[in-house]
């Protein structure tokens, strides 16, 4: 049975990342995105057919975002490695180029099981996406079947009325009264 998230701390984590500009590695944790709203996104694998079109979408956003105190963490159970080649590897060839946020590699499964995203047969994650608050309160949490991509516009109008702090009605968006 699957445990409620939202509204709890968000799971802990530290993992080594592929940065967006596809040269570099690196390591990040929760604790790193104190302070800050935290987009954290998982996906099924690198060098996939629904995957890229999320994550360039989400790179696209990613100055709206920014502008709203939020940081991107892109997750998956592939190695460092398989996401810098895959950055690094041409939009036109199946690739992501760069990006405007990092990479995570979830190799051990466990980020991904404590997420609940974890696919345990199978080794590889759902597509969940959290939405995590400046003091790591989870907020937010979506999970789609790997064949469907996500909306960045639904994320965006997310984490805007969660900033609003207030009761947001169906379909609210930003600019409009809260309740």
């Amino acid at each position: 049975m699957a445990e409620r998230l939202v509204g709890l701390p968000a799971p802990n984590f530290e993992m080594e990342v592929a940065l967006g500009n596809g040269k570099e590695f690196s390591k990040v944790s929760l604790n790193d995105y104190k302070g800050k709203w935290l987009v954290l996104f998982f996906y099924p694998l690198d060098f996939t057919f629904v995957c890229p079109t999320e994550i360039t979408a989400i790179s696209e956003s990613y100055r709206q975002l920014a502008e709203l105190d939020c940081e991107v963490l892109g997750v998956s159970t592939d190695s460092k490695y398989s996401h810098q080649a895959w950055i690094n590897t041409s939009i036109d060839q199946n690739g992501l180029g760069q990006l405007n946020f990092p990479l995570a590699s979830d190799i051990t499964h466990k980020v991904s099981r404590d997420y609940g995203v974890l696919i345990e047969d199978e080794g590889i994650s759902l597509r969940g996406l959290f939405i995590i608050d400046p003091k790591g309160e989870l907020k937010y949490q979506v999970i789609h079947h790997n064949d469907i991509g996500r909306s960045v516009d639904e994320t965006l109008r997310v984490l805007q009325a969660l900033k609003t702090g207030g009761l947001c009605p169906v379909n609210w968006k930003a600019g409009q009264k809260t309740l």
